[in-house]
Order: structure tokens, then sequence, then C-alpha cells
């Protein structure tokens, strides 16, 4: 009896680690998305004192300006630092520790915006613009653009999860992986592109919908080509 009760709470094991560990992750996230979002209020008090609004206004070059652009490189640098960290402490394999990365940075991504609304009640509308990142060219673009790709890693990451925890992990190739950093590069090109001209008057001409969706798509068609092959 003892030894059919253990060879039958056995497989489901994994599966509640695995979501215990989703959830500490998940918390994680939403704790560091609020002191993302905090700081981001102490920053535009700083550099936009006159409300924060596209097209941005050209910032001042003097030493001090210089000073704070290159503390705020340095903080998202520690950002994706502490991502990565994270997630190789959440993970056991490769799999596991990439959709913890997809977990991390996808619900830190989405609650971003949510505490943002809660301190600025901001933004208005999901096709607000906003500055993603820094590094190594201002990132920007309306936040429908970053939402989705965050729901689409994170829908990946669960899957990816649950696959590991059912030790049918999902069988990608080193090709796979090269044009899914392809697909990466390509949504993160659009966001560059639009940076670029974040302080024209017709900034938002410049967000290429149909390249970030190249991206997106991809992506979608090479995850869903890895889950066919690995049934």
């Amino acid at each position: 009896m003892q030894m059919h009760q253990t060879s039958s709470d056995t497989p489901s094991d994994p599966l509640k680690t695995t979501l215990k560990r989703f959830c500490i992750a998940v918390s994680f996230s939403v704790a560091f998305a609020y002191i993302e979002s905090a700081v981001v209020v102490y920053l535009r008090v700083i550099f936009h004192p006159a409300g924060f609004a596209f097209p941005l206004t050209e910032l001042a070059t003097s030493p001090l300006w210089k000073q704070l652009i290159l503390t705020e490189i340095g903080r998202e640098v520690a950002t994706i630092v502490l991502i990565f960290t994270s997630s190789w402490l959440f993970g056991r394999s490769r799999q596991q520790r990439t959709a913890y990365f997809l977990t991390i940075f996808a619900v830190w991504d989405i609650f971003y915006y949510v505490w943002l609304k809660v301190l600025l009640d901001w933004p208005v509308s999901i096709l607000d613009w906003d500055i993603l990142f820094l590094i190594p060219v201002t990132w920007a673009g309306p936040i429908l653009a970053p939402l989705l790709t965050s729901l689409t890693m994170l829908i990946f990451a669960i899957i990816i999860l649950y696959r590991c925890s059912c030790a049918r992990p999902l069988r990608v190739t080193l090709m796979d992986w090269l044009l899914f950093s392809l697909a990466a590069l390509v949504v993160a090109v659009s966001f560059c592109m639009a940076g670029l001209h974040s302080t024209e008057p017709d900034f938002q001409s410049h967000f290429y919908w149909p390249l970030f969706a190249l991206g997106q798509i991809s992506a979608i068609a090479l995850f869903l080509k890895c889950l066919l092959r690995s049934k």
C-alpha cells in the first residue's frame, strides 16, 4: 500500500515543485516591478518636470545630465543582471532557466505598467508611448507592443515549465536558438528605430508595426514548430 502511494504521488511532485517556484518567481517579479516603477516616478520629476509626453524634449548636455543618464544606464544593466541571476537560481536546466527568465522579465514588464497606473494614473491608454530601454540606444514605442511581447514570453514560459515538470522538454536545436535570437533582434530593432525619432513631431510614424509583427510572428511560429516536434 505504501509503495503504491509513493508511486502515485511521485509524478505530481515535479509539477507541484514547479508551480511553487513559478509562484515565487511571479511574486518576485511583481515586487521588482514596483521598485522599477517607483524609480521612474523619481526620474520623471528629474528629467521631465513639465510632464512626460511624446515627442520628448531634447535633454540638456551638461555634465550633471550626462552623469544621470550614465547612472540610469548602469541601473538598467543591473536590472538585467538581476533577472539573469534570479532565473539561474530558479531553474535546474537550460530550458527551465530560460523559462524563468521569460517569466520574470514578462511579469516584471507587465506589472511595471500596472504600478505606474497606480502611482501616476499613467498610461491613459495602452497606445501611449514610453521609453523602454537606453542600451545601446533609446528604445521607444507604444506600450501595447512590449505588452504583447511580454504576454507571448509568459505563455512560452508556462508551456516550457509544464513540459519540463512532466519530463518532456522541448526539442530545440542550435538553429532554433539562432532563429529565436534573430526574431528577438527584429523586435528590438523596431523599438530602436522608433527611439531614434522620439524627439521628432512625427515620432509615431517611425514605429513600424509590420517589422514588429514579423519578429513576433516568427518567434511564435518557431515555438510552435519546436512544440510539434517534441510531441
